[in-house]
């Protein structure tokens, strides 16, 4: 994990082969792809994406090995998804004059996602459309199309009895321009046909009004005037230093990308020990998301959406704020995607890194003598937002001190509300929970999937191992009964990996899966050195197996999936989600039944939550959290944090205004 090389791409507008596309880039391989098509006869091109298309992880790390020599970088290549209205991916050459597209593929059967100038697309055609507007002026004597608003979902729509390019929309009205519209559900849910711009059918109509604001300037509580300032105050700045899209922050070394699908990505992540960079993680990143919801009334059947493959976490994040989104010393990284001409569009401040405090480290006192030693922590923070439709997802990358790196993901926004469905008792819905009077909000839950391509200390992931705390039986080898001892199961490189490489979560045990390098061992131990995933306690999909849902989502069935390694195999659910039947991406590879003995395994972990909402998850809900973490075991030779020095915190008060006077050390 060699420094990059900044001559490696002078001129070209990128300092590494990993650094996101260009805006530039993006323009000349959309020309490029004008061209193709021109060439073919085909009519104007819509651009659903492009995107750097990433080298192969063999080419990227001998380039790596080898020093990264400038006349032997990988090929700069661009990926475009193009709706011709069929599906195209084509590749385009960027390192090398000409710009020329060197791939032209047509896929046929699939749907990309839908991109925001879809979803705009999908409210505009439903306003515009007549039955529409006749049944929002007839039943609701709703005139002004400016108050209605029409959430554009993905969701099961392969059931739908229409083809097409199909997005639904479920309605909503506001009682003014600034209204929470998501207290107002309207009962019916028209689908849209993207590629013949019209409404496929309407349906019929109730409608509800309450009152339940967010806006600061409605609100209809007083704000709290007890709020006191809390700041962050850091006037030496932050402790990373970054080399473009390189960062290197207490001892650990982190290279960021983004894209349109995954959102933040980081690769090579790595750590300085004993004057080395040791390797721990390849690449990194969230790679599916399934939202399914649970009445089995019409339409609601076809209610779930899989957020990073239906629409993609980078083009739906958000512009941050300094003070709103992140505190303290704050570093921000922009980002490029593309609309639909194919025209770059800049997201300013995509991603956000801060440091933060984080407690107690590790602290001993000797009760002899008093003499107290303490350390505290601080964790590096990379972070994005991304707004999918109604909620909201705060992605959050940690990066501890002592070799931990943590998961967490955020679940805030509103929720998606509906009118309670025919046959249900309108005052206790059996679906979901009232949030106000005739406002619906169903039960539902978030699934993720992070795929992780492991590198620990330069191998490539090495043999994984489940590990339980078992309890050792009374008998003559623990007569009082108190001993127990942990169990290894199989170990998964050795496995067939359709079957025993799945798992499942099992907090009872302590269950953990190590992810061991055995060509490099401890030297205490004499044991292959390790990093182990701590899964948090987490629900596995609901839905029966028979389900739509269940075969799409197949990744959300277990915890934990162990598969060899493929560039072309990145996407759970496969490629293209959008509509399809199921049965793509792991379930597909799984079939194949390969071994994993000598493979280059990648880690595939589910994690979720399932959502009974509450009255106070409305009308905005407070953060959900869920999540992981990656735990050094037996990898340092000891703790690697015991170097941190003593020293005061000076921004520290007592209540009475006293100086705190802690010194982190020795009196």
């Amino acid at each position: 994990m060699p420094p990059p090389a900044a001559a490696a791409a002078a001129g070209k507008g990128y300092g590494h082969p990993l650094d996101p596309i260009t805006a530039d880039e993006i323009s000349v391989a959309a020309a490029a792809c004008k061209e193709k098509a021109t060439a073919l006869g085909l009519g104007p091109l819509q651009f659903n994406t492009v995107t750097l298309k990433e080298p192969g992880k063999k080419a990227l790390i001998a380039w790596q090995k080898a020093g990264c020599p400038e006349d032997g970088a990988p090929p700069r290549e661009a990926f475009c998804i193009l709706q011709t209205p069929g599906t195209v991916e084509a590749v385009v050459l960027l390192s090398e004059p000409p710009i020329k597209v060197t791939s032209w593929t047509e896929v046929a059967g699939v749907q990309p996602l839908a991109t925001p100038d879809d979803c705009f697309d999908a409210e505009d055609i439903v306003k515009a459309d007549p039955e529409v507007q006749r049944m929002l002026k007839e039943t609701y004597g709703i005139a002004d199309l400016a108050l209605v608003a029409c959430d554009p979902w993905s969701g099961e729509l392969h059931l739908a009895p229409m083809g097409g390019r199909l997005i639904q929309t479920f309605m909503y009205v506001r009682s003014s321009p600034d209204d929470n519209h998501y207290a107002h559900p309207l009962d019916f849910v028209p689908i849209v046909d993207l590629n013949k711009g019209k409404v496929g059918n309407a349906g019929a109509c109730r409608p509800v009004l309450c009152c339940a604001e967010l806006r600061r300037n409605l609100c209809e509580v007083p704000f709290r005037t007890d709020v006191k300032p809390l700041n962050v105050v850091q006037p030496d700045g932050a402790c990373w230093t970054l080399e473009g899209n390189l960062v290197q922050w207490q001892r650990w070394n982190i290279r960021l990308s983004f894209n349109y699908r995954e959102g933040l990505v980081l690769h090579d992540v790595g750590y300085q020990d004993g004057g080395r960079l040791r390797p721990i993680i390849h690449r990194m990143s969230l790679v599916e998301m399934a939202v399914p919801y649970a009445d089995p009334n019409a339409p609601y059947t076809r209610k779930c959406a899989f957020d990073v493959g239906d629409y993609g976490l980078g083009n739906c994040a958000n512009s941050l704020e300094l003070g709103c989104d992140c505190l303290g010393n704050i570093h921000y990284f922009d980002a490029v995607l593309n609309n639909s001409k194919g025209e770059p569009v800049s997201l300013k401040k995509a991603v956000c890194m801060h440091e933060e405090d984080y407690g107690i480290l590790w602290k001993h006192l000797e009760y002899r003598n008093g003499h107290a030693e303490v350390r505290r922590s601080r964790r590096l923070v990379l972070s994005f937002v991304a707004t999918v439709v109604n909620y909201e997802y705060a992605f959050y990358h940690y990066f501890y001190q002592d070799g931990t790196i943590g998961y967490k993901i955020k679940l805030t926004g509103e929720l998606s509300t509906n009118l309670v469905s025919p046959g249900e008792d309108p005052a206790a819905p059996a679906w979901g929970t009232l949030v106000a009077p005739g406002v619906n909000a169903q039960f539902h839950q978030h699934m993720f999937s992070i795929r992780i391509d492991p590198a620990v200390d330069d191998g490539d992931g090495g043999a994984g191992l489940v590990v339980d705390a078992v309890a050792v039986p009374k008998g003559p080898d623990n007569p009082a009964g108190n001993a127990f001892t942990h169990q290894r199961h199989a170990r998964l490189s050795k496995l067939a990996w359709r079957a025993e490489a799945q798992r499942e979560c099992n907090a009872a045990v302590g269950r953990y899966w190590k992810i061991k390098n055995p060509g490099s061992t401890h030297p205490a131990t004499g044991k292959p050195v390790a990093y182990k995933l701590v899964p948090t306690h987490s629900p596995l999909l609901l839905a029966a197996p028979s389900s739509s849902i269940a075969k799409r989502g197949v990744f959300a069935t277990k915890h934990l999936w162990v598969t060899p390694h493929g560039d072309d195999e990145r996407y759970p659910a496969g490629d293209y989600p959008m509509q399809h039947a199921g049965g793509d991406g792991l379930p597909k590879w799984t079939a194949q039944n390969r071994s994993l003995a000598c493979a280059d395994p990648v880690i595939w972990h589910s994690f979720g939550a399932t959502h009974v909402p509450r009255p106070e998850d409305f009308p905005v809900m407070p953060c959900e959290v869920v999540g992981f973490h990656l735990k050094p075991f037996g990898f340092f030779d000891y703790n690697p944090g015991r170097d941190l020095p003593p020293g005061p915190n000076k921004a520290s008060t007592l209540a009475n205004g006293c100086a705190n006077g802690c010194t982190n050390g020795a009196a």
